[in-house]
């Protein structure tokens, strides 16, 4: 068995399976406090990599493209600082991580894993319910509804159609964007059948998101937690 500690958390490896436990301490992101403990399945790794720094360095998980719910619906959108799959090394344990990174490499190549995209979630995706509050709007998901409330600053055209509610069969996909410059992000639900795109100020079907900070990465685990029991992206028409 392999362990690391760092400022981030704790990673345990057993042969099987990579343990995330976050650390609690006043500077880890709330993104990782708030996805808590979970497990990755070695099926669902494509690679580790150790990188040196002047001091210390960082130790990266990579997956499988689509085996992950949360980086899939992110889009490579999360910083580092809330990636819960990268951990800031000390110093003084660069030899525990190099370690960590052999042991991780070799149950790999022993297993033969491919690195290939994933058919299917490997992993389970954020626990739900799950409440997330944007600039506009707060959102829940108790994991088989969805529901959208306004706040007092929204638009007057997703005030005029009022509080939202979806089914999971009403849903195509969800989609998350991080706020760019001065663009701001978004947590869209997409219905089946939607054609026109709105701006997210005034999608009825969107909460607007002005920085990433401000919204502490929980709509990101929101909408993790929706795309993990919607169908897969790679999926076919009759799976």
């Amino acid at each position: 068995m392999a362990e690391l500690m760092g400022r981030d958390g704790t990673w345990t490896f057993d042969d099987e399976v990579v343990r995330i436990v976050p650390g609690r301490e006043r500077g880890v992101h709330k993104l990782r406090q708030d996805l808590g403990e979970f497990t990755v399945p070695l099926a669902a790794m494509a690679g580790i990599a150790y990188e040196p720094a002047r001091k210390g360095g960082r130790l990266r998980l990579r997956l499988r493209d689509g085996a992950d719910p949360l980086l899939q619906v992110t889009g490579g959108g999360l910083p580092d600082e809330a990636n819960p799959y990268q951990m800031a090394v000390d110093a003084a344990r660069v030899d525990v991580a190099e370690y960590f990174v052999d042991a991780v490499r070799q149950a790999l190549m022993l297993e033969q894993i491919p690195d290939g995209p994933a058919d299917r979630y490997l992993l389970p995706g954020p626990s739900v319910p799950l409440s997330a509050a944007g600039v506009d709007g707060i959102a829940s998901f108790d994991g088989e509804r969805v529901h959208l409330e306004w706040r007092w600053n929204t638009s007057e055209t997703k005030r005029h159609w009022g509080p939202r509610d979806f089914a999971l069969a009403d849903l195509e996909a969800v989609e998350w964007r991080a706020a760019a410059g001065l663009e701001s992000g978004y947590l869209r639900f997409r219905t089946h059948g939607t054609t026109e795109r709105f701006a997210p100020e005034n999608d009825p079907n969107s909460i607007e998101l002005w920085g990433f900070k401000k919204e502490s990465g929980t709509t990101a685990l929101l909408a993790a937690a929706v795309a993990a029991r919607l169908p897969h992206p790679s999926a076919g028409p009759d799976k």
